[in-house]
């Protein structure tokens, strides 16, 4: 039997995904290889690139105007590569710091840059900032959608003079895609589209053609533009199972329909532990995460009783981040509304002593 993984990351796929995949491990659309085996210059592998990229386009609804390309990288390396493409001598990038991840992001700008703070939600990162204090010409503004470690969430996108460039790779494919004002969209893929080792990008066309054209040719979202991700070997079946579950989505109604779903299913948790006297949510109501529930128990000794019987009734991965301790359950697309009936089941038995 199948445990509930509430972890960040890698997480849950859909089961009927996961099955699929299987298959083609073996054997790809009866072509007697496997996508593991495939050339990714071969026809198969074209075709698998291409209805990846053609399901992306019609669920996300993103036009000719963008490029969709494909990173063999996590996320974190697109906090090097945007402000080494597209920040230049003299130039300032805003940036929007709501935790771990986007203080990463402004860390690692500086190395390239001018980088001016717009907001800021230190030190208890329970919000979202409602306003921000802008450079007088900025570059471009960054923020991170949804911050898995806090638990909190932009429910919409900064209002901004600039550019936006976004680190959606908590939130991405969870409820219907704000691109307006988007000058890049990047994401990690193993939270809610596929597995570890690519990222996908949403880049502005227009906006790739601004970037410095003197860097290494695998650090130039320009480079995986014009060679459609092909410019070197891709993470052949990272793609393959992005294509498979943006499928899925689509099965499920579309963005509008796993967003209701994602909404409901945070709504019945959240909604559990505000009348709870035993746990408590991290974050501000304004600013909770639909994807990263955070919350802390009254005591260390409930969280790791908590904990114990977690594990015993197959619920995997609440434990919060080490950074901040305390507890986390995330519940990405692929996550089952019954796990979330089940966590509740057990936050009410340890906390009632059951």
């Amino acid at each position: 039997m199948r445990k509930l993984n509430f972890s960040s990351g890698p997480a849950m796929l859909p089961e009927e995904v996961l099955h699929r995949a299987q298959g083609a491990l073996v054997d790809l659309d009866g072509s007697g290889i496997g996508i593991l085996e495939h050339s990714h210059r071969g026809p198969e592998f074209s075709r698998v690139l291409e209805r990846t990229e053609a399901a992306i386009r019609e669920v996300g609804g993103i036009g000719d105007d963008y490029a969709v390309l494909f990173v063999t990288a996590g996320a974190t390396q697109h906090f090097a590569l945007v402000p080494e493409q597209f920040l230049r001598a003299g130039e300032t990038a805003d940036y929007c710091h709501t935790g771990v991840w986007s203080g990463k992001a402004v860390a690692e700008a500086r190395r390239y840059g001018n980088v001016h703070v717009a907001c800021t939600s230190e030190p208890d990162f329970t919000r979202t900032p409602a306003e921000q204090r802008y450079s007088a010409a900025p570059r471009y503004v960054h923020y991170t959608s949804n911050e898995t470690i806090y638990g909190t969430q932009w429910s919409t996108p900064p209002s901004a003079p600039a550019p936006l460039v976004c680190d959606a790779s908590s939130d991405i494919f969870s409820r219907p895609l704000a691109l307006a004002n988007h000058a890049v969209i990047y994401a990690g893929a193993q939270k809610n589209l596929g597995p570890s080792g690519v990222s996908l990008v949403l880049a502005k066309r227009d906006f790739i053609e601004t970037a410095r054209t003197d860097l290494p040719p695998l650090t130039q979202y320009a480079t995986y533009a014009r060679e459609h991700s092909l410019h070197n070997t891709p993470n052949t079946f990272g793609i393959y199972v992005i294509g498979e579950v943006v499928s899925w989505i689509r099965t499920q109604g579309g963005l509008a329909a796993i967003g209701e779903r994602n909404a409901n299913k945070a709504k019945r948790l959240y909604d559990f532990l505000d009348q709870s006297r035993a746990w408590t949510p991290h974050a501000d109501r304004s600013s909770r995460s639909q994807m990263n529930i955070t919350f802390r128990g009254a005591t260390r000794e409930l969280e790791e009783t908590m904990l114990s019987r977690a594990e015993e009734r197959g619920l995997s991965g609440l434990r919060g981040h080490r950074s901040v301790g305390g507890l986390r359950a995330s519940i990405y697309n692929a996550f089952p509304e019954d796990g979330v009936r089940r966590l509740i089941e057990l936050l009410d038995d340890v906390e009632h002593q059951r």
